[in-house]
């Protein structure tokens, strides 16, 4: 019945833009969405194929659909953000911020006041905001503070208790921070154009603001008020400081709201930037987890608007990250791909990204399991993998010369070394530098062994060296019958390329991604056993064959000797007092006489 009623749902549906609801068999919305196409969109669910698991699961689940027309495609995604708040369905994604932002209020009293709160309210005031960063609002306040003579206290100073003589100025007008209003020292008009002044810094209109005390230092120098002009110059080298600091791009980019997202498995991060006269005003990023493993285009789709409302943003243009396919209107959007505008995306990203490694962090030391969740399923969908790697296997052959050839395994579980599980293999079967022979054997070894004594296999295998080693590895698979059934890569060292069985082009990863990090530490561990290993192996065989050749002297004698003097170097230039102190007299006469036959046969 379910699959009858979908399908007389689908054969009414208008091809106009509009917002869908997916219910449930008990009417519940598991699914909120926009369209500009109803009818396409909506069917799209039902006569397609899904790659994602999650929206298959989703589709499942629907008993009903309903359906609200739009006039245009705008008009649906504010629609789809409204009710998507209301209704907070499973699978949509949650934009909602439970934060409580400060804003500046200039506030609506005879001499305003000019002070931060948290707690807007309809009285009439002014209310800029809200910040998202508290430190930039307070810069905000001090710059004007600095500027400004304006009052901090909380005096009603209407005409009749100032006339009345109801107040006297405190510390601050002695200080110089305040004109005296209270006293009738300063007059309601210039108190007024200070507060316009500061209205506008709020704005982040500093152009215009350097303009004005431009203007007032060149009327007070006309009025050959000089002292007065010096001031004024000083605070407009005080804005223009804070001007230079904070600009990104040339001044010529102003009023811009520029948005950029990207994700890893779970999680998506939008940034938004406020520019004003080439400074960045406004920086905030949200994490977002995704639900039906969206687009990283349509989470920013979703969030623009979001956003645009919740910093009560007017600008007229937006700069973005990806390409949206969508007419909002009065707005210009902009997908900038070179230049000072595309510069203003990767600054965006920057701070994005820093958002998400500060909160990583925390996670790490917070909840080091969810750290792990979020790495696991990373890295699985990085790679390609049909289950999250929990246990890593990574091999490395080491030889120098062609002699004494070893191969090291190492083993990550959860993202990091398992050492008590570190493994070398002394290369038996090949002789001289052969590395794709030495690969086989290692692999084949390590393999047959877990087989053997009915130990867990890995859920990756990765091979550092390119397509040979690769194939090598898979062969000892493949012979131990589990080719297919162990994920293997194998990871060259010139460009980081990734090789996967059977792709004939490789796997390049973002160079900052976790997974290439997990893969680079594996791949430089397993070198560093390697190497350890070998330089060990090499250096037994060496003094095997300088020390032990000599008649009469024994393993034991050759460790006590290496003790005591280091190298075979300084047994060879010892006295034979001091090899007496170690070895007794006869051995030592023995040790002495064979590198004194030594040196007079050379």
């Amino acid at each position: 019945m379910p699959a009858e009623k979908i399908a007389n749902i689908l054969k009414t549906l208008p091809n106009k833009p509009g917002v869908y609801q997916h219910l449930d068999k008990n009417g519940k919305i598991l699914y909120i969405g926009k369209a500009k196409d109803l009818k396409k969109r909506v069917s799209s669910y039902f006569t397609k194929g899904h790659d994602s698991a999650r929206i298959r699961v989703m589709v499942s689940k629907i008993e009903d659909i309903r359906t609200i027309i739009t006039e245009t495609e705008f008009d649906a995604l504010l629609l789809e953000n409204n009710l998507i708040k209301e209704y907070q369905p499973r699978y949509n994604i949650n934009l909602k911020d439970d934060k409580t932002y400060p804003w500046i209020c200039i506030k609506k009293e005879p001499f305003p006041r000019i002070f931060p709160t948290r707690n807007p309210i309809k009285d009439g005031s002014e209310y800029f905001g809200p910040y998202a960063s508290v430190k930039v609002m307070k810069t905000v306040l001090g710059l004007i503070r600095q500027l400004y003579t304006l009052r901090t206290c909380k005096l009603n100073l209407s005409p009749e208790n100032i006339e009345s003589g109801k107040f006297r100025v405190c510390l601050e007008y002695h200080i110089g921070n305040c004109k005296g209003p209270c006293e009738g020292l300063q007059s309601e008009g210039d108190y007024l154009e200070d507060v316009q002044a500061a209205r506008e810094l709020i704005k982040g209109h500093l152009n215009k603001v350097k303009a004005m005390l431009q203007e007032q230092m060149q009327k007070a120098a006309t009025e050959l008020q000089f002292e007065e002009a010096q001031r004024l110059k000083e605070k407009f080298e005080i804005v223009d400081r804070y001007q230079a600091k904070s600009t990104v791009v040339h001044s010529g980019i102003s009023n811009v709201d520029v948005f950029s997202v990207f994700s890893d498995a779970e999680f998506a991060y939008i940034n938004f930037l406020k520019i004003m006269d080439g400074a960045v005003l406004q920086s905030h990023t949200i994490e977002v987890k995704k639900k039906l493993e969206e687009k990283d285009a349509e989470v920013l789709l979703l969030a623009i608007p979001e956003l645009r409302q919740r910093f009560r943003s007017e600008t007229k243009e937006i700069y973005v990250s990806h390409s949206i396919d969508l007419e909002i209107p009065d707005l210009k959007v902009h997908h900038p791909q070179r230049g000072d505008k595309k510069a203003l995306i990767d600054l965006s990203l920057k701070n994005g990204r820093y958002f998400r490694l500060e909160k990583l962090k925390n996670i790490q030391i917070v909840d080091p399991d969810r750290h792990v969740k979020r790495l696991m399923k990373q890295m699985q969908q990085d790679l390609r993998m049909k289950v999250e790697p929990r246990h890593i296997e990574c091999f490395d052959n080491s030889n120098i010369q062609g002699t004494n050839p070893v191969s090291a395994c190492v083993v990550f579980k959860d993202g990091k070394p398992s050492k008590k599980d570190y493994r070398h293999f002394n290369i038996k079967t090949v002789e001289g530098p052969d590395d794709f022979a030495s690969m086989y054997e290692a692999v084949f070894r390590r393999y047959r062994r877990l087989l053997n004594e009915d130990e867990p296999l890995p859920q990756l295998i990765v091979i550092d060296g390119g397509k040979g080693q690769l194939g090598a590895a898979l062969e000892a698979l493949e012979a131990l019958d589990l080719r297919g059934k162990i994920a293997i890569l194998g990871i060259a060292k010139r460009l980081e390329e990734i090789f996967f069985p059977g792709d004939k082009y490789p796997l390049y990863l973002d160079k900052r991604s976790e997974t290439l990090k997990v893969i680079q530490r594996l791949r430089d561990e397993a070198h560093r056993f390697g190497i350890t290993h070998h330089r060990n192996r090499r250096s037994k065989g060496t003094f095997k064959s300088e020390l032990s050749e000599i008649k009469g002297i024994g393993d034991e004698s050759v460790k006590l000797m290496l003790r005591k003097f280091k190298s075979v170097k300084k047994i060879r230039e010892a006295s034979l007092e001091d090899l007496e102190s170690v070895l007794g007299a006869n051995r030592a006469k023995l040790v002495f006489q064979h590198f004194k036959n030594q040196n007079t046969a050379s």
